[in-house]
């Protein structure tokens, strides 16, 4: 078939995919219908360089993007977990201390009461006096001392049972505290062993001398 001599042909393509050239933008002006000097490839590769190098500088940037926006969603995640947490422990703590500060107010309320049944009882046990009986009533008002003596001891008694601190229960934990923590606790058994045989060897040393003033004197 013969070739019609309108049709247009692009020799300019042809000669550009025939040098190697991707497109006829990457082949500068006026080499069109010859090779590409070793300066064009040269300034081609140069060109290509910088693009990769925007593309780099590109790919950073958006890589420190990202890596703020997880760092944006590790804490807002860390702010959700935190708040729900914290919401639980707070309510949680919230009933206990509200269940602790009523038992609190009712003990505090009987030892008040308590504390005031002891000032009564207090002044009834000092206005008992035996010199002012007359003899006449000595057996009534004999009668009426012990009754109160009774009340008062009763008194007592129960508030012993609610507060320990009459039995002396503080008192003996707290002073036994102090001697707790005079013991060495991170010593080893050889030293544990060393440190008794220095508490009693005293003790071991009067031993032996009664031992030996008895044997003397028999």
């Amino acid at each position: 078939m013969p070739k019609d001599s309108t049709e247009f042909i692009d020799t300019d393509l042809l000669d550009a995919q025939k040098t190697g050239f991707s497109s006829i933008s990457d082949v500068p002006t006026g080499s069109m219908n010859r090779p590409p000097t070793r300066e064009e490839i040269e300034a081609l590769v140069s060109q290509k360089q910088l693009q990769l190098a925007e593309l780099k500088r590109a790919q950073e940037t958006l890589e420190r993007e990202r890596a703020g926006l997880e760092e944006l969603r590790r804490r807002q995640a860390e702010f959700h977990t935190g708040k729900e947490e914290m919401l639980v422990h707070l309510t949680r703590g919230i009933g206990l201390l509200e269940e602790q500060e009523i038992k609190l107010r009712r003990e505090a309320e009987s030892m008040a009461r308590t504390l005031e049944a002891f000032r009564e009882a207090v002044q009834k046990v000092r206005c008992l006096n035996e010199a002012a009986w007359s003899q006449d009533h000595f057996q009534a008002e004999l009668t009426s001392a012990l009754t109160t003596l009774e009340n008062a001891r009763m008194e007592w008694n129960s508030a012993r049972l609610k507060f320990g601190v009459l039995s002396g229960e503080m008192s003996e934990s707290a002073s036994a505290q102090p001697q707790a923590q005079l013991l060495p606790t991170n010593l080893s058994f050889g030293e544990l062993c060393k440190f008794g045989f220095a508490l009693t060897w005293p003790l071991a040393l009067i031993g032996l001398a009664l031992m030996a003033l008895v044997w003397l004197r028999h």
